[in-house]
């Protein structure tokens, strides 16, 4: 889209806006004000969630444990499809989420697990770490 094309969609855009009901307005302002307190109380959550996952894998790396708990993830998965699906939320979007968090406590165990190494052995990582 050129610049004048987009200046014109802007423009269209504005125009329906304005003449959007009151109410209607309203509305969709308060919804999506709802929606940014729920993503804000996603954050947050997730922000604790890491904490905890963080002192896993603290206490993994003191024990010599893998990052990877393919038992553990199995029931998660199983776990979260089944609270999806009574939250009427998609199962299949609940685990590809979860996998993606998992995928990320697994790295970050990995990174705790690699500087236990290091600190017990004297060593640094390597520069391209």
């Amino acid at each position: 889209m050129t610049t004048s094309n987009t200046d014109a969609a802007n423009t269209n855009t504005n125009e329906r806006a304005d003449a959007v009901d009151p109410d209607v307005r309203a509305e969709l302002t308060r919804l999506r004000d709802s929606i940014d307190n729920i993503d804000a109380a996603v954050v947050h959550m997730l922000a604790e969630r890491f904490k905890c996952t963080q002192r896993v894998g603290h206490l993994k790396a003191a024990h010599q444990l893998p990052a990877a708990d393919l038992g553990r993830e199995a029931q998660q998965i199983n776990r979260l499809r089944g609270l999806a699906e009574s939250a009427k939320l998609d199962p299949a979007f609940a685990e590809k989420l979860l996998n993606f968090i998992i995928a990320e406590v697994i790295r970050h165990h990995e990174r705790i697990a690699e500087d236990a190494l290091h600190a017990t052995t004297g060593t640094a990582p390597d520069a391209g770490e």
